[in-house]
């Protein structure tokens, strides 16, 4: 395979390839996406480069996995909102607001799940770093956020499974130890249901639909950093607040 002038990752270019065929219409909801086999045998790369790419689509919300079919273009792509629009940035340590705390709840190395591995460009069951935080304010549990890293980069910063405080954001701290600078983000607003885990955690019952804030970050290489989701506490908003002269 030529080499990409760009720079930019296989996988990457192939997928932006397809996601441009679904925004100019060439893609409609429902038609099936290549195959891992397709992109091997049309862009000849390896099966493992090939296999990132439906996980791109599915977790930019361009597709969905569909059982004895396979990864389908979805019906409605995921609402997007720039992290330049949103007031506060709550992926890997937000700053706080004046009556506003943070409770660490956890750090821990587990297996990624699907949606984390999409997003984190591994295998499910890879691991990954969980990191958990509370935040609070004079009106009760503002969010539950937690962020996932790939477990490797805690090789070079133990201290991401430290149940603390971090010396710097999270991102901040990546740089720092491996070079890898972000340089692009996206934010995706929503509603989840509160899985058990965090319902308790939200002071919910488990099941309840809240306000969500999905997080995803890559480096300059358009590689991902980290991903994150934060439940928002029920009646929250997100504010946004920017020039338009």
């Amino acid at each position: 395979m030529v080499p990409d002038p760009s720079g930019q990752a296989p996988y990457r270019r192939i997928s932006d390839a397809i996601i441009a065929r679904i925004e100019n219409g060439e893609l409609q909801p429902g038609d099936r996406v290549p195959s891992v086999a397709e992109i091997m045998a049309t862009e000849g790369v390896s099966r493992g480069t090939a296999a990132r790419v439906p996980g791109v689509l599915r977790a930019e919300g361009y597709a969905v996995a569909t059982p004895g079919v396979g990864t389908i273009v979805s019906e409605r792509k995921k609402a997007r909102v720039g992290a330049e629009r949103l007031t506060r940035q709550q992926a890997g340590g937000p700053s706080l607001e004046d009556d506003e705390q943070v409770e660490i709840l956890g750090a821990q190395m587990e297996p990624a799940n699907q949606e984390v591995a999409d997003a984190l460009g591994l295998v499910p069951g890879e691991d990954v770093v969980r990191r958990r935080r509370r935040y609070l304010d004079a009106s009760g549990v503002a969010a539950v956020s937690t962020t996932w890293i790939a477990g490797g980069i805690a090789e070079v910063a133990p201290e991401l499974l430290n149940d603390g405080p971090l010396p710097k954001m999270t991102f901040g701290l990546i740089e720092e130890r491996t070079g890898r600078r972000v340089a692009r983000r996206r934010d995706t607003v929503g509603n989840r249901r509160v899985p058990e885990d965090i319902a308790e955690h939200l002071e919910v019952e488990a099941g309840t639909e809240v306000l969500t804030l999905v997080n995803c970050y890559w480096d300059q290489h358009g590689e991902p950093t980290e991903f994150a989701i934060d439940y928002h506490g029920p009646g929250r908003q997100l504010s946004a607040e920017y020039d338009v002269s």
